[in-house]
C-alpha cells in the first residue's frame, strides 16, 4: 500500500472522528452560551478529569476562563445540524441557543446548564488551564455525570448504541455515526 503525505496543518483529521459534543457555559451576568466541540478526552479515572482543546478566539474560551465551569453535553445524530450551528457561529453576538432550538435545564453541581435536548451531560469545574499552541487545554474535574435511562448499559458501563447513536464528527460539514459493535477475540 501507498502512502500519501498530508500536510502537517491538518495531522489532526487523521485521528478523526471524534465525538461530537456541546459545551455549555455561562458569562458572569447569566447568558447562557453552547458551543461545539470534538477535542475532548478523559484524563484520569481517579481524581475523574478530563480535558476540552479550545482556541482563546472563540467565545466559549473566555466564560470558561472567567467562571471556571462548564457541561460537555453529549447529543445524538438526531442534533446534527444544530451541532453543526453551535460549531459554525459566535456566541458573542448571537444566542445560539433559540437559533439551534435547543432547550436547558438547571445543572446540580455548576450554574452552567445542562443542554436537554442531548443524552448525556458531564458538570466539570476548572483545576488548570494549558496553553497548548493555538488552543488552550482546559482540565477540569468532573463533578457529575448523568445519561438519559435506556441509552447506556450502566452494568457494562457504555453505550446501547442502537438508542444512543452518537454523532461522530469527521470535519468540517461531515459527521457519521458508529454503526456496528464487534468482540475482540480473546
Amino acid at each position: 500500500m501507498v502512502k500519501v503525505e498530508i500536510s502537517l496543518a491538518n495531522f489532526y483529521r487523521l485521528l478523526h472522528p471524534y465525538r461530537a459534543t456541546l459545551i455549555s457555559c455561562t458569562s458572569e451576568d447569566g447568558k447562557v452560551n453552547v458551543m461545539a466541540a470534538a477535542w475532548v478526552m478523559p484524563l484520569s479515572r481517579n481524581p475523574p478529569l478530563l480535558a476540552v482543546s479550545i482556541a482563546p478566539s472563540r467565545y466559549t474560551h473566555e466564560l470558561i476562563r472567567k467562571t471556571g465551569e462548564f457541561v460537555v453535553n453529549i447529543p445524538t445524530a438526531e442534533l446534527i445540524d444544530q451541532v453543526y450551528l453551535c460549531g459554525s457561529i459566535s456566541g458573542r453576538e448571537t444566542d445560539k441557543l433559540a437559533k439551534a432550538g435547543l432547550t436547558t435545564e438547571k445543572a446540580k453541581e455548576v450554574k452552567s446548564p445542562l443542554i436537554k435536548d442531548c443524552i448525556a451531560h458531564i458538570e466539570c469545574k476548572l483545576e488548570k488551564e494549558v496553553e497548548a499552541g493555538d488552543h488552550t487545554l482546559f482540565i477540569a474535574r468532573v463533578l457529575r455525570a448523568i445519561v438519559d435511562e435506556g441509552v447506556f448499559d450502566v452494568k457494562r458501563c457504555l453505550y446501547k448504541l442502537e438508542k444512543a447513536k452518537p454523532l461522530l464528527h469527521l470535519g468540517g460539514r461531515l459527521f457519521t455515526t458508529a454503526r456496528e459493535v464487534r468482540e475482540a477475540k480473546g
